[in-house]
């Protein structure tokens, strides 16, 4: 029997990303689950959904960029503490050294295995929230957690984050190949 939760998200565990940007000329960063991939195809484009009032909305207005960083678990005390504090009373800067890119303003995480830099392309205003759409102008690696010149997720050790229990979770393993275990069911 299935149980009728109401509008929920049930999308939970979402991997922990690292928004960074500028802000008054300083990194600043947060932590965002709320993260979707908008496609595959060339130009891509990533979308943050951010609380209209985090001090990281105004850097990314004010500099039309943005980074998004996958951290892994060794980051986790202090991707939590950037959620704790606002950036408007705590220079949160020192948390994270930042590197940058071909835009040149959107801070970039080293200790962050991936980051992604982004032109900020759309803003969709929900009242209590800002979706910015950004262009994914260039994605750094370190080649550390790559396994034949990909991504390697056992090695990134990512965290994922469940609102509803108010938790940090690692990854499993890998059970199935996709496009490949359906193949079952061909006749």
């Amino acid at each position: 029997m299935k149980k009728n939760l109401g509008p929920s998200l049930c999308l939970y565990p979402m991997p922990v990303t690292i928004v960074g940007a500028n802000v008054g000329g300083r990194p600043n960063y947060l932590p965002i689950a709320h993260v979707g991939i908008l496609n595959f195809s060339t130009p891509q484009y990533i979308s943050v959904g951010i609380q209209s009032k985090h001090y990281t909305v105004q850097g990314i207005k004010e500099n039309g960029t943005f980074s998004v960083n996958i951290p892994s678990e060794d980051d986790v005390v202090e991707t939590d503490y950037a959620g704790l504090v606002s950036g408007r009373k705590e220079d949160k800067s020192h948390l994270f050294e930042a590197f940058y890119g071909e835009l040149g303003t959107a801070p970039m995480v080293v200790s962050s295995p991936v980051n992604m830099e982004c032109r900020l392309y759309q803003t969709l205003d929900l009242s209590t929230h800002q979706i910015f759409i950004g262009e994914i102008v260039a994605s750094y690696c370190d080649e550390s957690v790559m396994t034949d010149g990909n991504i390697d997720l056992e090695k990134v050790r990512p965290m994922l984050f469940d609102m509803y229990r108010k938790e940090y979770w690692k990854l499993g393993r890998p059970f199935a190949k996709c496009w490949d275990i359906g193949k079952k069911l061909k006749r």
